[in-house]
Protein backbone atom coordinates (compact mmCIF):
# COMPACT_ATOMS: atom_id res chain seq x y z
CA UNK A 1 0.00 0.00 0.00
CA UNK A 2 1.02 3.63 -0.50
CA UNK A 3 2.93 5.01 2.48
CA UNK A 4 0.80 7.24 4.72
CA UNK A 5 3.65 9.35 6.06
CA UNK A 6 5.11 11.95 3.73
CA UNK A 7 8.75 11.12 2.87
CA UNK A 8 11.25 13.89 3.65
CA UNK A 9 14.43 12.36 2.25
CA UNK A 10 15.32 9.57 -0.15
CA UNK A 11 18.31 8.40 -2.11
CA UNK A 12 16.67 8.88 -5.53
CA UNK A 13 13.62 11.03 -6.27
CA UNK A 14 11.90 10.00 -9.48
CA UNK A 15 9.53 12.56 -10.99
CA UNK A 16 6.93 10.99 -13.26
CA UNK A 17 5.11 7.65 -13.07
CA UNK A 18 5.20 6.74 -16.73
CA UNK A 19 7.01 3.61 -17.90
CA UNK A 20 10.45 5.24 -17.53
CA UNK A 21 9.98 6.39 -13.94
CA UNK A 22 8.22 3.24 -12.81
CA UNK A 23 10.75 0.88 -14.41
CA UNK A 24 13.62 2.84 -12.89
CA UNK A 25 11.99 2.71 -9.46
CA UNK A 26 11.50 -1.04 -9.83
CA UNK A 27 15.11 -1.65 -10.85
CA UNK A 28 16.43 0.49 -8.01
CA UNK A 29 14.15 -1.21 -5.49
CA UNK A 30 15.53 -4.60 -6.51
CA UNK A 31 19.03 -3.20 -6.04
CA UNK A 32 18.14 -2.04 -2.50
CA UNK A 33 18.21 1.69 -3.29
CA UNK A 34 15.59 3.91 -1.59
CA UNK A 35 13.35 5.66 -4.11
CA UNK A 36 10.30 7.92 -4.02
CA UNK A 37 8.14 8.43 -7.15
CA UNK A 38 6.14 11.65 -7.52
CA UNK A 39 3.38 11.82 -10.15
CA UNK A 40 1.25 14.91 -10.84
CA UNK A 41 -1.76 12.97 -12.18
CA UNK A 42 -4.06 10.55 -10.39
CA UNK A 43 -3.67 6.79 -10.74
CA UNK A 44 -6.66 6.37 -13.06
CA UNK A 45 -5.28 8.90 -15.53
CA UNK A 46 -1.81 7.36 -15.50
CA UNK A 47 -3.16 3.88 -16.15
CA UNK A 48 -5.34 4.85 -19.10
CA UNK A 49 -2.96 7.06 -21.12
CA UNK A 50 -2.87 5.64 -24.65
CA UNK A 51 0.68 5.51 -25.94
CA UNK A 52 3.02 3.05 -27.61
CA UNK A 53 2.36 -0.65 -28.00
CA UNK A 54 5.55 -2.16 -29.46
CA UNK A 55 8.26 -3.43 -27.08
CA UNK A 56 11.78 -4.14 -28.29
CA UNK A 57 13.49 -7.34 -27.27
CA UNK A 58 15.65 -5.52 -24.69
CA UNK A 59 12.58 -3.86 -23.13
CA UNK A 60 10.83 -7.22 -22.87
CA UNK A 61 13.93 -8.73 -21.26
CA UNK A 62 14.19 -5.84 -18.78
CA UNK A 63 10.55 -6.15 -17.70
CA UNK A 64 10.98 -9.86 -17.14
CA UNK A 65 14.17 -9.31 -15.13
CA UNK A 66 12.36 -6.70 -13.01
CA UNK A 67 9.59 -9.17 -12.16
CA UNK A 68 7.07 -7.30 -14.33
CA UNK A 69 6.78 -9.72 -17.23
CA UNK A 70 4.23 -12.33 -16.13
CA UNK A 71 1.08 -10.73 -17.59
CA UNK A 72 3.01 -9.47 -20.61
CA UNK A 73 4.06 -13.04 -21.41
CA UNK A 74 0.47 -14.25 -21.01
CA UNK A 75 -1.30 -11.51 -22.95
CA UNK A 76 1.34 -9.93 -25.19
CA UNK A 77 1.58 -10.85 -28.85
CA UNK A 78 5.10 -11.70 -30.12
CA UNK A 79 5.79 -10.44 -33.65
CA UNK A 80 8.52 -11.77 -35.90
CA UNK A 81 8.26 -9.11 -38.60
CA UNK A 82 6.41 -6.25 -40.24
CA UNK A 83 4.86 -5.86 -43.67
CA UNK A 84 5.73 -2.92 -45.93
CA UNK A 85 3.17 -1.95 -48.56
CA UNK A 86 4.23 0.37 -51.36
CA UNK A 87 3.40 0.77 -55.03
CA UNK A 88 0.34 -1.41 -54.26
CA UNK A 89 2.64 -4.36 -53.43
CA UNK A 90 3.51 -6.07 -50.14
CA UNK A 91 6.88 -7.14 -48.74
CA UNK A 92 7.50 -8.79 -45.36
CA UNK A 93 10.61 -8.07 -43.28
CA UNK A 94 11.43 -11.14 -41.18
CA UNK A 95 13.12 -10.09 -37.95
CA UNK A 96 14.60 -13.31 -36.49
CA UNK A 97 16.36 -14.33 -39.70
CA UNK A 98 17.91 -10.86 -40.04
CA UNK A 99 18.81 -10.17 -36.39
CA UNK A 100 19.97 -13.48 -34.97
CA UNK A 101 16.60 -14.26 -33.40
CA UNK A 102 15.39 -10.93 -32.00
CA UNK A 103 11.70 -10.03 -32.23
CA UNK A 104 9.24 -7.51 -30.76
CA UNK A 105 6.20 -7.78 -28.50
CA UNK A 106 2.82 -6.08 -28.94
CA UNK A 107 1.81 -5.07 -25.40
CA UNK A 108 0.30 -1.66 -24.76
CA UNK A 109 2.09 0.94 -22.67
CA UNK A 110 -1.07 1.25 -20.56
CA UNK A 111 -0.64 -2.38 -19.53
CA UNK A 112 3.08 -1.97 -18.80
CA UNK A 113 2.22 0.96 -16.52
CA UNK A 114 -0.53 -0.98 -14.72
CA UNK A 115 1.88 -3.85 -14.03
CA UNK A 116 4.61 -1.55 -12.72
CA UNK A 117 2.22 0.54 -10.59
CA UNK A 118 0.88 -2.62 -8.94
CA UNK A 119 4.40 -3.80 -8.13
CA UNK A 120 5.48 -0.41 -6.79
CA UNK A 121 2.47 -0.12 -4.50
CA UNK A 122 2.82 -3.73 -3.33
CA UNK A 123 6.46 -3.79 -2.31
CA UNK A 124 8.34 -0.76 -3.66
CA UNK A 125 9.07 2.65 -2.21
CA UNK A 126 6.49 5.43 -1.89
CA UNK A 127 4.51 6.28 -5.05
CA UNK A 128 2.60 9.54 -4.57
CA UNK A 129 -0.11 10.36 -7.09
CA UNK A 130 -1.43 13.92 -7.47
CA UNK A 131 1.94 15.19 -6.26
CA UNK A 132 2.66 18.16 -8.52
CA UNK A 133 6.37 19.01 -8.68
CA UNK A 134 6.83 22.77 -8.87
CA UNK A 135 10.62 22.80 -9.27
CA UNK A 136 14.01 21.46 -8.26
CA UNK A 137 16.70 23.46 -6.48
CA UNK A 138 20.28 22.63 -5.61
CA UNK A 139 20.91 20.62 -8.77
CA UNK A 140 24.62 21.37 -8.59
CA UNK A 141 24.90 20.37 -4.93
CA UNK A 142 25.05 16.97 -3.28
CA UNK A 143 21.59 17.41 -1.76
CA UNK A 144 19.03 18.67 -4.31
CA UNK A 145 15.51 19.52 -3.17
CA UNK A 146 12.27 18.66 -4.96
CA UNK A 147 9.48 21.15 -4.28
CA UNK A 148 5.99 19.70 -4.76
CA UNK A 149 2.37 20.05 -3.69
CA UNK A 150 0.43 17.08 -2.34
CA UNK A 151 -2.86 16.79 -0.46
CA UNK A 152 -3.27 20.56 -0.48
CA UNK A 153 0.10 21.33 1.08
CA UNK A 154 3.46 22.53 -0.25
CA UNK A 155 6.17 20.01 0.61
CA UNK A 156 9.86 19.34 0.01
CA UNK A 157 11.83 16.15 -0.58
CA UNK A 158 15.61 16.13 -0.26
CA UNK A 159 17.60 13.46 -2.04
CA UNK A 160 20.96 12.45 -3.45
CA UNK A 161 19.73 12.46 -7.06
CA UNK A 162 16.64 13.68 -8.92
CA UNK A 163 15.60 11.84 -12.08
CA UNK A 164 13.23 13.67 -14.43
CA UNK A 165 10.91 11.17 -16.11
CA UNK A 166 8.16 13.77 -16.33
CA UNK A 167 7.84 14.03 -20.09
CA UNK A 168 8.33 16.69 -22.73
CA UNK A 169 6.43 19.34 -20.74
CA UNK A 170 7.99 18.37 -17.39
CA UNK A 171 9.67 20.77 -14.99
CA UNK A 172 12.78 18.83 -13.93
CA UNK A 173 14.76 19.74 -17.04
CA UNK A 174 14.35 23.40 -16.04
CA UNK A 175 16.83 22.66 -13.25
CA UNK A 176 19.47 22.44 -15.99
CA UNK A 177 20.58 26.06 -16.60
CA UNK A 178 19.82 27.51 -20.02
CA UNK A 179 23.51 28.27 -20.51
CA UNK A 180 24.18 24.51 -20.30
CA UNK A 181 21.11 23.13 -22.05
CA UNK A 182 21.05 22.47 -25.79
CA UNK A 183 17.95 21.52 -27.73
CA UNK A 184 17.54 20.09 -31.23
CA UNK A 185 14.14 19.80 -32.88
CA UNK A 186 12.34 18.99 -36.11
CA UNK A 187 8.57 19.41 -36.50
CA UNK A 188 6.99 17.40 -39.31
CA UNK A 189 4.38 18.89 -41.68
CA UNK A 190 1.77 16.18 -40.96
CA UNK A 191 0.11 14.36 -38.06
CA UNK A 192 -1.44 10.97 -37.32
CA UNK A 193 -5.14 10.38 -36.85
CA UNK A 194 -5.24 7.33 -34.57
CA UNK A 195 -8.18 5.13 -33.65
CA UNK A 196 -8.88 2.22 -31.35
CA UNK A 197 -11.52 -0.09 -32.78
CA UNK A 198 -13.34 -3.17 -31.59
CA UNK A 199 -12.39 -4.94 -34.78
CA UNK A 200 -10.33 -8.17 -34.86
CA UNK A 201 -7.21 -7.47 -36.97
CA UNK A 202 -7.20 -9.38 -40.27
CA UNK A 203 -3.40 -9.16 -40.32
CA UNK A 204 -0.87 -11.09 -38.24
CA UNK A 205 1.77 -8.37 -38.03
CA UNK A 206 1.96 -4.60 -38.33
CA UNK A 207 1.46 -3.15 -41.81
CA UNK A 208 3.26 0.06 -42.80
CA UNK A 209 1.79 1.51 -46.00
CA UNK A 210 3.24 4.12 -48.33
CA UNK A 211 0.69 5.42 -50.82
CA UNK A 212 0.06 8.46 -52.96
CA UNK A 213 -2.81 9.26 -50.60
CA UNK A 214 -0.48 9.32 -47.57
CA UNK A 215 0.83 6.95 -44.92
CA UNK A 216 -1.23 4.37 -43.01
CA UNK A 217 -0.38 1.92 -40.24
CA UNK A 218 -2.34 -1.12 -39.09
CA UNK A 219 -1.38 -2.18 -35.58
CA UNK A 220 -3.25 -3.92 -32.75
CA UNK A 221 -3.75 -3.90 -29.02
CA UNK A 222 -5.10 -7.46 -28.74
CA UNK A 223 -6.62 -10.15 -30.98
CA UNK A 224 -9.94 -8.29 -30.60
CA UNK A 225 -8.83 -4.64 -30.73
CA UNK A 226 -7.21 -2.85 -33.66
CA UNK A 227 -5.04 0.26 -33.41
CA UNK A 228 -4.89 2.09 -36.75
CA UNK A 229 -3.42 5.35 -38.00
CA UNK A 230 -3.76 7.67 -40.99
CA UNK A 231 -1.47 10.51 -42.05
CA UNK A 232 -3.48 13.75 -41.92
CA UNK A 233 -2.63 17.47 -42.23
CA UNK A 234 -1.46 19.31 -39.13
CA UNK A 235 -4.35 20.92 -37.32
CA UNK A 236 -6.84 18.22 -38.31
CA UNK A 237 -9.96 18.01 -36.15
CA UNK A 238 -10.92 14.37 -35.45
CA UNK A 239 -14.56 15.41 -35.69
CA UNK A 240 -14.03 16.00 -39.42
CA UNK A 241 -13.33 12.29 -39.82
CA UNK A 242 -16.48 10.22 -39.21
CA UNK A 243 -15.87 6.50 -38.74
CA UNK A 244 -16.95 5.49 -42.24
CA UNK A 245 -14.57 7.97 -43.83
CA UNK A 246 -11.68 6.61 -41.74
CA UNK A 247 -12.36 2.99 -42.72
CA UNK A 248 -12.74 3.88 -46.41
CA UNK A 249 -9.45 5.81 -46.39
CA UNK A 250 -7.60 3.02 -44.60
CA UNK A 251 -8.79 0.48 -47.17
CA UNK A 252 -7.70 2.78 -50.01
CA UNK A 253 -4.19 3.24 -48.60
CA UNK A 254 -3.67 -0.46 -47.89
CA UNK A 255 -4.91 -1.55 -51.35
CA UNK A 256 -2.92 -4.23 -53.22
CA UNK A 257 -3.03 -5.08 -56.91
CA UNK A 258 -2.45 -8.75 -56.11
CA UNK A 259 -5.37 -8.85 -53.62
CA UNK A 260 -8.03 -6.47 -54.93
CA UNK A 261 -10.56 -7.71 -52.40
CA UNK A 262 -8.38 -7.14 -49.33
CA UNK A 263 -10.27 -5.19 -46.67
CA UNK A 264 -9.91 -4.40 -43.00
CA UNK A 265 -12.43 -5.81 -40.55
CA UNK A 266 -14.60 -2.93 -39.39
CA UNK A 267 -16.02 -2.37 -35.95
CA UNK A 268 -17.00 0.34 -33.45
CA UNK A 269 -14.38 3.06 -33.02
CA UNK A 270 -13.88 3.54 -29.27
CA UNK A 271 -11.21 6.26 -29.32
CA UNK A 272 -10.05 8.83 -31.85
CA UNK A 273 -7.26 11.42 -31.57
CA UNK A 274 -4.71 13.40 -33.59
CA UNK A 275 -1.01 13.04 -32.79
CA UNK A 276 1.46 15.73 -33.99
CA UNK A 277 4.86 14.50 -35.19
CA UNK A 278 8.16 15.88 -33.91
CA UNK A 279 11.74 14.94 -33.17
CA UNK A 280 13.38 16.58 -30.16
CA UNK A 281 16.54 16.06 -28.09
CA UNK A 282 17.69 17.93 -25.00
CA UNK A 283 21.36 17.69 -24.05
CA UNK A 284 23.00 16.93 -21.69
CA UNK A 285 21.04 14.23 -19.85
CA UNK A 286 22.86 15.05 -16.61
CA UNK A 287 23.62 18.26 -14.74
CA UNK A 288 25.07 17.87 -11.26
CA UNK A 289 22.70 15.59 -9.35
CA UNK A 290 19.80 15.97 -11.81
CA UNK A 291 19.35 13.39 -14.56
CA UNK A 292 16.85 13.21 -17.43
CA UNK A 293 15.32 10.12 -18.99
CA UNK A 294 12.64 9.24 -21.52
CA UNK A 295 10.43 11.94 -23.03
CA UNK A 296 11.90 14.54 -20.70
CA UNK A 297 15.09 14.20 -22.73
CA UNK A 298 13.97 13.16 -26.21
CA UNK A 299 10.93 12.75 -28.45
CA UNK A 300 10.73 10.67 -31.63
CA UNK A 301 7.96 10.41 -34.20
CA UNK A 302 6.12 7.14 -33.55
CA UNK A 303 6.84 5.62 -36.97
CA UNK A 304 9.83 3.66 -35.70
CA UNK A 305 8.24 2.52 -32.40
CA UNK A 306 11.16 3.93 -30.42
CA UNK A 307 9.64 6.23 -27.76
CA UNK A 308 8.88 3.84 -24.91
CA UNK A 309 11.87 1.70 -25.80
CA UNK A 310 14.32 4.60 -25.68
CA UNK A 311 12.91 5.51 -22.27
CA UNK A 312 13.44 1.94 -21.07
CA UNK A 313 17.02 1.94 -22.37
CA UNK A 314 17.77 5.20 -20.55
CA UNK A 315 16.64 3.89 -17.18
CA UNK A 316 18.33 0.51 -17.62
CA UNK A 317 21.64 2.34 -18.14
CA UNK A 318 20.85 4.70 -15.28
CA UNK A 319 19.88 1.92 -12.88
CA UNK A 320 23.20 0.17 -13.53
CA UNK A 321 25.05 3.44 -12.93
CA UNK A 322 23.23 4.23 -9.68
CA UNK A 323 23.65 0.65 -8.45
CA UNK A 324 27.42 0.91 -8.98
CA UNK A 325 27.41 4.24 -7.16
CA UNK A 326 25.58 2.94 -4.07
CA UNK A 327 27.07 -0.55 -4.03
CA UNK A 328 30.73 0.24 -4.67
CA UNK A 329 31.02 4.01 -4.61
CA UNK A 330 32.00 3.86 -8.30
CA UNK A 331 30.88 6.89 -10.32
CA UNK A 332 32.33 6.15 -13.77
CA UNK A 333 29.03 4.83 -15.17
CA UNK A 334 27.10 7.75 -13.72
CA UNK A 335 29.60 10.24 -15.12
CA UNK A 336 29.20 8.62 -18.56
CA UNK A 337 25.39 8.36 -18.41
CA UNK A 338 24.59 11.25 -20.73
CA UNK A 339 27.16 10.38 -23.37
CA UNK A 340 26.29 6.67 -23.24
CA UNK A 341 22.57 7.23 -23.75
CA UNK A 342 22.88 10.00 -26.31
CA UNK A 343 24.77 7.76 -28.72
CA UNK A 344 21.81 5.37 -28.75
CA UNK A 345 19.27 8.22 -28.73
CA UNK A 346 20.69 9.79 -31.88
CA UNK A 347 20.79 6.43 -33.63
CA UNK A 348 17.10 5.96 -32.80
CA UNK A 349 16.32 9.53 -33.85
CA UNK A 350 17.89 8.82 -37.24
CA UNK A 351 15.97 5.56 -37.67
CA UNK A 352 12.69 7.25 -36.74
CA UNK A 353 13.45 10.06 -39.19
CA UNK A 354 14.23 7.51 -41.90
CA UNK A 355 10.99 5.59 -41.36
CA UNK A 356 8.95 8.79 -41.19
CA UNK A 357 10.33 10.55 -44.24
CA UNK A 358 10.42 7.36 -46.33
CA UNK A 359 6.80 6.39 -45.70
CA UNK A 360 4.95 9.72 -45.45
CA UNK A 361 3.93 12.11 -48.20
CA UNK A 362 5.08 15.67 -47.58
CA UNK A 363 2.50 18.34 -48.52
CA UNK A 364 5.15 19.91 -50.78
CA UNK A 365 6.28 16.57 -52.20
CA UNK A 366 7.17 16.35 -55.88
CA UNK A 367 7.06 13.25 -58.11
CA UNK A 368 10.87 13.10 -57.91
CA UNK A 369 10.66 12.78 -54.11
CA UNK A 370 8.10 9.99 -54.39
CA UNK A 371 10.35 8.06 -56.76
CA UNK A 372 13.21 8.37 -54.25
CA UNK A 373 10.98 6.93 -51.51
CA UNK A 374 9.96 4.01 -53.70
CA UNK A 375 13.59 3.36 -54.63
CA UNK A 376 14.50 3.16 -50.93
CA UNK A 377 11.61 0.78 -50.20
CA UNK A 378 12.62 -1.38 -53.18
CA UNK A 379 16.11 -1.57 -51.73
CA UNK A 380 14.74 -2.83 -48.39
CA UNK A 381 12.69 -5.41 -50.27
CA UNK A 382 15.57 -6.65 -52.42
CA UNK A 383 18.74 -6.13 -50.38
CA UNK A 384 19.40 -8.39 -47.36
CA UNK A 385 21.77 -5.72 -46.03
CA UNK A 386 19.14 -2.95 -46.18
CA UNK A 387 16.50 -5.27 -44.69
CA UNK A 388 18.86 -6.25 -41.86
CA UNK A 389 19.57 -2.59 -41.10
CA UNK A 390 15.84 -1.92 -40.75
CA UNK A 391 15.24 -5.08 -38.70
CA UNK A 392 18.15 -4.46 -36.33
CA UNK A 393 16.97 -0.92 -35.59
CA UNK A 394 13.30 -1.89 -35.27
CA UNK A 395 13.93 -4.75 -32.82
CA UNK A 396 16.35 -2.55 -30.89
CA UNK A 397 20.05 -1.91 -30.85
CA UNK A 398 22.04 -3.36 -27.92
CA UNK A 399 21.89 -1.42 -24.66
CA UNK A 400 25.44 -0.58 -23.52
CA UNK A 401 26.54 -2.67 -20.54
Amino acid sequence: MQAEQQPEHTSVAVVGAGPAGLLLARLLHRAGIDTVVLESRDRAYVERRQRAGILEQATVDALRAAGAGARMDREGIPHDGIELRFDRRAHRVDFPSLTGGRRVMVYAQTEVVKDLVALQLADGGPLLFEAEVRGVTGADTGRPVVHYRHEGRDRTLTCDYVVGCDGFHGVVKNAVPERVRRTYERVYPYSWLGILAEAPPVYDELIYAHSERGFALASMRSPQVGRLYLQVPNGTDPADWPDERIWDELDARFALDAEPGWKLARGPVTAKSVLPMRSHVTEPLRYGHVLLAGDAAHIVPPTGAKGLNLAAADVIVLARALTARYRDGATALLDAYSETCLRRVWRAEHFSYFMTTTLHTDPEQRPFDTRLQLAQLERVANSPHAAAELAENYTGLPIPD
